[in-house]
């Protein structure tokens, strides 16, 4: 029981980067993106092929993997991210189809359907960080998220926060103070496509192998419900999100019901949480952060 609480610590930190990612997509620019599992699919296989094809270390592909779902950010998001609302959300779900779709079908790259294996653990300082044995692997993905914490906090309370947070109160009011609305969007596009294509890294790490199967529509609707449950534009309630919702997607293990509950009852259960807390209480179990930018006494 104690090995599978630490397998959920070890999902909810690779999640939570995507939901610090979601969050300053969403939460922060106002745009209903679905297309996360995308960028989480890149990550992994640009770890997974690099290091088995190419021999390159864990450490070394992480950047790269970081930098290819950002390139991927950008070219998603510039022409899309004029949309609002329901078209967006449209278009970067069929963006994150597109890539699953491609992943499954490009076998000379990607091995269709049957995935890559056999990707070599981590190693730092000629130690190998073993992901059966889960401790040190769990303190690896620990310091990532807090990293990516400090990282996009600090960035929420700069220049481009503020921004961003115009942009979502009022595009018009924001585009008329001289605010370029499509070039902040785009940036916290790429942005969260770059964590996400981090935490996808991680996810290949641990795993020791990758799937197309593993990064469906469901990735992101999850993603979405772990900002959602926490509070937009708070990344400390989105990590907390991430967490209740990896207790409750792993509840029927935990509890022995696995036999019992239907394997439909993540996606019933991610949509009753986003209609319930869209209805009651739509700024999430803390609320959306303030940030007082530096004003004495927070007045």
């Amino acid at each position: 029981m104690f090995n599978f609480f630490l397998l959920i610590l070890i999902y909810t930190g690779i999640y939570a980067l995507m939901a610090i990612g979601q969050n300053i997509i969403t939460g922060y620019g106002g745009m209903l993106s679905l297309c996360q599992a995308g960028f989480f699919a890149i990550g992994s296989y640009a770890t997974a092929i690099l290091s088995v094809r190419f021999g390159w270390s864990f450490w070394a592909t992480l950047p790269v993997a970081a930098i290819i779902s950002a390139l991927f950010g950008l070219l998603i998001g510039l022409p899309t991210l004029r949309l609002k609302g329901d078209y967006l959300a449209i278009a970067t779900l069929g963006f994150g189809e597109i890539v699953r779709n491609i992943l499954n079908n490009w076998d000379s790259v990607t091995n269709g359907p049957m995935g890559i294996q056999k990707i070599p653990m981590p190693t730092l300082f000629g130690l190998t960080i073993n992901p059966y044995k889960k401790y040190a692997f769990l303190v690896m993905v620990i310091i990532f998220v807090i990293i990516a914490y400090i990282l996009f906090q600090r960035l929420a309370r700069s220049r481009m926060g503020r921004a961003l947070t115009a942009v979502r109160e009022d595009e018009i009011a924001a585009q008329s103070m001289g605010i370029n609305i499509t070039k902040y969007k785009v940036y916290a596009f790429v942005l969260g496509a770059s964590v996400a294509g981090i935490a996808g890294s991680l996810q290949a790490a641990f795993s020791l192998s990758v799937t197309p199967g593993t990064y469906t529509f469901m990735v992101s609707v999850m993603v979405l419900c772990m900002v959602v449950l926490g509070g937009m534009g708070n990344f400390k309630a989105a990590i907390l999100g991430t967490f209740i919702i990896q207790l409750i997607s792993y509840f029927p293990q935990l509890t022995g019901l696995s036999s019992v509950i239907p394997p439909q009852f993540k996606q019933i259960l991610f949509g009753l949480i986003l209609v319930v807390m869209m209805i009651w209480r739509p700024q999430g179990l803390l609320g959306r952060e303030e940030h007082t930018y530096g004003v004495k006494g927070g007045k």
